[in-house]
């Protein structure tokens, strides 16, 4: 496996793209439960013009997915430099500079939009991030996520309560902080909010963590450039802190969110269960979870 994944690494991002264009439609084709959550999520979003629209961004979207699995063989198995060198934009990273000369740490959100995985890598290039890190259900995939993850000035934070205090501590020392705002917290780690018009239930730790320290939320879009070109990164500063109220805060996340993926709906992962309910959370699940 290592092996096969050396080769692979070695292959011209063009190509690894349109293979992972291939692999996106195999797997749609291959799983009615998968094609059914991703058309389900896309089509109630309200991210189309209309029918005909949905189903061309939809089209987009299965190769979009496939290029995010695969893509990450060349991001994780290249050595450092060569990775880096696929960024070929980069704008707003005045806004990281300007935040970071505040010393009170940065919190840098990466939806499962685009590239995420390059973008700390970006990061951690020019200063220390810390990465909320939850090993995948493929054991076999763990020491090579770790391994293509932690380098440069990248520390993994596991996701339970010892890891939030390492976020924490990391936010205190003026640095930054890496978490998925869309990934779906443990009972009791979240609130319901609306995403795309629908009960959500989305973390509070981003704006726990900034109440703590003050620290500035930045939204972060690895934009994947056409025909295998590289990445576009894009670093927008949230203009005010979140919402003291755990539920504001969640909405006013998910709005930022939302806003971040309608520039470019297609590089959503809308096949993620975003709506799913953590287990002891359904009895408060609301019809509709707007504030």
């Amino acid at each position: 496996m290592n092996i096969l994944f050396a080769v692979l690494a070695r292959l011209p991002l063009r190509w690894v793209h349109a293979l992972g264009a291939v692999l996106g439609w195999l797997i749609y084709w291959s799983s009615r439960r998968y094609a059914a959550r991703m058309w389900e999520n896309l089509s109630r979003s309200g991210v189309c013009g209309g029918p005909d629209d949905c189903r061309a961004v939809l089209r987009r979207s299965i190769g979009e997915a496939g290029k995010s699995f695969l893509e990450l063989i060349p991001v994780w198995g290249r050595p450092l430099p060569q990775a880096l060198e696929l960024v070929r934009e980069c704008r707003g990273w005045d806004a990281a500079e300007a935040a970071l000369a505040e010393n009170r740490g940065i919190i840098f959100l990466t939806p499962h939009l685009g590239c995420f995985e390059i973008a700390s890598l970006y990061i951690a290039a020019r200063q220390p991030i810390t990465i909320l890190y939850r090993p995948p259900k493929l054991r076999w995939l763990t020491p090579l996520m770790a391994a293509g993850r932690q380098r440069g000035q990248v520390t993994l934070a596991s996701t339970d309560l010892r890891g939030v205090r390492v976020l924490l501590k990391a936010l205190k020392r003026g640095e930054a902080v890496g978490i998925l705002p869309d990934q779906v917290p443990s009972k009791g780690d979240g609130a319901w909010a609306d995403f795309f018009g629908r009960p959500a239930y989305t973390m509070t730790l981003a704006q726990r963590l900034q109440q703590a320290t003050g620290a500035a939320i930045i939204l972060v879009f690895a934009e994947r450039l056409p025909r295998g070109k590289g990445y576009a990164l894009q670093f927008e500063r949230l203009p005010e802190a979140l919402p003291a109220d755990a539920a504001a805060a969640a909405h006013a996340l998910n709005a930022a969110v939302e806003g971040l993926i309608r520039r470019n709906p297609a590089q959503y992962l809308w096949s993620y269960n975003r709506y799913k309910t953590p287990r002891g959370a359904a009895a408060d699940r609301p019809d509709h979870a707007a504030p």
